[in-house]
């Protein structure tokens, strides 16, 4: 009925211009403009309506619910980019009433042109909704850490291709699966050309599917300099923030084919190793004499050890090793689930090398780096109690001591 009114109004617009003395040919083109004008303006009058109108009452609408998914479509201006689609589509509609008795070539060079407006606007759309799906999950707790921006920017891409050639085949007038086919013949030029794009995506995935890396790990590759914190994953790149705050590119197919440290697992458990060793001088390990036995039963961390009854003569080493686990394993920052032990290594020209292995409940690293510093502080200055010594290579001062009791 709509139809049937509006080329009834142009032809009562045409008759009239030809009673006026207007040459038929000349009022056909003006009765085309005109209505070609008012169909502009009602397609741009619609528009305004629903963006002013429409899009602002479903926006009130969302704000009183209680989902935070629409609130984030509509931040993200989603909806607005489909109201571009409004003024394209009208005039595709209507195009063949305000050009019904004209070439039949106009109306189809107008009504490509608008199919090429629809498109670029649904895809626009879906780029913005696609952008907007990643910011809601990528907030929750279930997806934060996941390398969603790899997969959001692989489906972006992949909806362009095809809008792409959906718009060529629109304006050359070719069926799409003809193009597909044509396509078949670039793959190689194709996989050239997108060879970093197609690698980052199945990276990407193996990254994903197999839980190796996400935002927010701390991972390590010595050979290219990275040491820091995973800040973004995405399809060609993967972003790392080192301690000293530069920051580290790498493409995600580096991390699949070479090896990679990620500490995460360390951050989950129970406790960060701390493996670290101090020298003795062998010079200073000796049986330990009555008097030594007997100040040794007055230390409370020793009590049950010298209770025990031991097959071999303790020595002083032994009594140390004892009683810095013991030590160990009252200490509140180490997770005495886990291993707990200190042990001697094979000696060399520097002496007995004794070595702390125990994990310590605080991970993080400055906090952990003082744990450790705390710990062997104490070592080095509990070693003289047992009659041990710490063995150090001889320096300028102690050359001078030596000669000065020479001398003397």
């Amino acid at each position: 009925q709509i139809t049937t009114g509006l080329m009834e109004i142009l032809n009562s617009i045409k008759n009239l211009l030809v009673s006026w003395g207007m040459a038929p040919g000349t009022a056909d083109a003006l009765d085309h403009f005109i209505a070609f004008t008012v169909l502009v303006l009602i397609a741009l009058a619609a528009d305004q309506v629903c963006r002013r109108v429409v899009l602002k009452a479903v926006a009130q609408l969302v704000k009183k619910t209680k989902a935070t998914w629409d609130d984030v479509v509509f931040d993200h201006k989603v909806m607005v980019r489909l109201s571009h689609i409004v003024v394209p589509l009208i005039i595709y509609l209507f195009i063949p009433v305000a050009f019904a008795d004209t070439n039949a070539a106009t109306v189809d060079i107008i009504q490509r042109i608008c199919m090429v407006l629809i498109i670029l606007s649904l895809l626009f759309f879906a780029h913005a909704f696609m952008g907007a799906v990643y910011s809601v999950y990528s907030a929750t707790g279930r997806y934060r850490n996941r390398p969603l921006k790899g997969m959001v920017q692989t489906v972006q891409v992949a909806l362009w291709l095809v809008g792409i050639i959906v718009i060529i085949g629109q304006l050359t007038g070719q069926e799409v699966l003809s193009l597909l086919g044509g396509l078949g013949a670039m793959s190689a030029v194709l996989m050239l050309v997108f060879k970093d794009t197609i690698m980052g995506f199945v990276s990407g995935v193996q990254l994903s599917a197999n839980n190796m890396l996400k935002v927010g790990d701390w991972i390590k590759m010595p050979k290219y300099g990275v040491d820091g914190t995973v800040t973004e994953v995405s399809l060609t790149t993967v972003k790392v923030r080192n301690w000293d705050n530069t920051v580290a590119t790498l493409p995600p197919y580096m991390l699949v084919s070479e090896m990679f440290e990620n500490w995460n697992a360390m951050r989950e458990s129970g406790g960060r190793r701390v493996k670290r060793s101090i020298n003795i001088d062998m010079n200073s390990v000796c049986f330990c004499t009555p008097e030594m036995l007997e100040e040794y039963r007055k230390i409370d961390l020793l009590k049950e050890y010298m209770s025990q009854e031991h097959e071999d003569p303790l020595t002083n080493l032994g009594v140390f090793r004892a009683y810095l686990v013991a030590w160990l394993r009252n200490r509140p920052v180490v997770n005495t689930d886990l291993h707990c032990m200190v042990r001697q290594l094979q000696p060399t020209e520097y002496g007995i090398p004794l070595e702390l292995y125990f994990f310590s409940r605080i991970k993080d690293w400055v906090p952990y780096e003082g744990v450790q510093s705390d710990v062997f502080d104490y070592v080095l200055a509990v070693v003289p109690r047992f009659g041990l010594r710490v063995f150090q290579l001889p320096s300028g001062e102690d050359l001078q001591m030596l000669i000065g009791k020479k001398s003397q």
